[in-house]
């Protein structure tokens, strides 16, 4: 159990989070850059490391419904959070009511995102996901700022969130090695899942912050270099060269 992968999953979406009260004039743009980058890294990543380890493990003809049972419960919880994990910040009526649905789905979300990082021994996730977090902990907390919540509560909420990747992680290491019930059986199904979740949230990042389906060249650079990461990462650890973990 690598220490490291939790504090970095932690402290990206705490800091992320945090961002919100030292940044005063909208940097909307750079947020928006480091959505696409995390959108085509975590897209590749997904095609390259997550669906081939799924479907070679034991019952992988099943894969592809776990993979759509994800997708689905992706376009479910955003039902609840508004689009909060792709960084989407929409103006809320100045209210002091808490947003349940969009605090209970963020969590969940996050939590289902640190399952693969047990599977993942390349470290070729870990700051796909991490990097992902950032802005979706930045949009949660600009909305309790616009609910007018006092900073002791942000920070507290923020932090919940922020643990959520970290005890997904850790339960999917759990499964992983046996060491928790005999779940390890569904260890790929739950993956399938995760894999659907993925593929939902990434081409929702690269399609929809398009206006006419026209990509910006910054934005186009972003995505390219994402998919770059993500490819240097498959053949430097030997996986594209044929070789199997």
């Amino acid at each position: 159990m690598e220490i490291w992968k939790l504090l970095v999953l932690f402290l990206c979406a705490f800091l992320g989070g945090l961002t919100i009260f030292f940044v005063k004039s909208d940097k909307s743009q750079l947020l928006k850059l480091i959505l696409s980058f995390s959108g085509a890294y975590l897209f590749a990543i997904t095609v390259l490391h997550l669906i081939p380890e799924a479907y070679s493990g034991p019952d992988h003809e099943q894969i592809g419904i776990f993979i759509l049972i994800g997708f689905l419960l992706q376009i479910f919880l955003e039902q609840f959070s508004e689009g909060v994990e792709h960084g989407h910040i929409h103006r809320h009526h100045e209210t002091k009511a808490f947003p349940y649905g969009i605090m209970i789905s963020l969590c969940l979300h996050a939590f289902l995102e640190g399952m693969p990082l047990a599977a993942d021994q390349h470290n070729a996730l870990i700051f796909g996901i991490s990097l992902h977090h950032i802005p979706a902990a930045f949009a949660l907390s600009s909305i309790l700022v616009q609910n007018q919540f006092d900073r002791k509560s942000i920070i507290f909420y923020v932090a919940i969130f922020a643990v959520m990747a970290p005890l997904g992680f850790c339960l999917s290491y759990g499964i992983s090695n046996g060491s928790i019930g005999g779940i390890e059986a569904y260890f790929n199904k739950m993956m399938g899942i995760v894999i659907g979740i993925f593929l939902h949230i990434s081409t929702t990042i690269l399609f929809e912050s398009s206006v006419d389906h026209k990509v910006s060249r910054k934005k186009m650079l972003a995505v390219l270099l994402g998919i770059a990461v993500a490819l240097i990462g498959f053949y430097s650890s030997g996986t594209g060269s044929g070789h199997h973990h």
